[in-house]
């Protein structure tokens, strides 16, 4: 049991860092081919955990730890080793963390700037109303990209409670959060229309929804 939640935890950080991949490959000035791309995401998503908890596994560092309560003791299944606790989950998050939270910026910067050029286009700004739906669209990022998590694993001293109460409130409205988040991309980008190949091509291509961006020339033009 400590070894299956263990695996979730890691694959869940994984699975993090191939959504942040993705945005990557879909921001790409040109569109890029990459062949079985499902399988080699699902290959870096789903082993790499795998590998780590098979390791703790053989050198036992999984069993039942006691959690001291002041009414009560409270037993669970978990890592054993504190010191392999850390290390490994919040050694793995901070890999994961320095790639989506990166990728985070770059979004963010292109969708201020995708933004700021459909409003040009429409020859009007519209400011009212808009405050909201921009912060629920980043909270939907973050959630996605799970950086929320950071709550939670970069929290100690005077800060350690309130930084839990944090991660539980964010990640409890993460449906919510990349509902919202979608919806906005979908009003800037348009909705996708499905290629006809897609059933019988194990090739994806990606295309970049920012290229119509006008560049530094031609605003000058402009």
């Amino acid at each position: 049991m400590a070894g299956f939640m263990h695996y979730c935890l890691l694959a869940s950080f994984n699975w993090f860092a191939v959504e942040a991949f993705h945005l990557c490959l879909q921001m790409a000035k040109h569109s890029i081919t990459i062949k079985h791309y499902m399988i080699k995401i699902s290959v870096f998503g789903w082993a790499p955990p795998a590998l780590v908890v098979s390791i703790i596994f053989v050198l036992g560092k999984y069993g039942e730890q006691t959690i001291k309560t002041e009414s009560s003791n409270v037993t669970m299944c978990w890592i054993l080793d504190s010191n392999v606790h850390y290390y490994v989950n919040i050694g793995y998050y901070c890999l994961i963390f320095i790639f989506t939270f990166s990728t985070f910026i770059v979004v963010l910067r292109w969708l201020s700037m995708l933004k700021l050029s459909k409003f040009n286009e429409a020859g009007k700004v519209k400011r009212s109303g808009t405050a909201t739906s921009d912060i629920t669209t980043i909270l939907g990022l973050c959630c996605m990209l799970g950086i929320t998590w950071s709550f939670a694993f970069f929290s100690f001293g005077a800060m350690r409670l309130p930084s839990y109460y944090i991660f539980t409130i964010l990640n409890s409205f993460q449906g919510f959060f990349l509902f919202i988040y979608y919806l906005k991309a979908s009003t800037l980008f348009g909705d996708s229309v499905p290629s006809e190949e897609s059933d019988t091509t194990e090739e994806t291509v990606t295309e970049n929804p920012y290229e119509d961006l006008p560049t530094e020339d031609t605003k000058k033009i402009i």
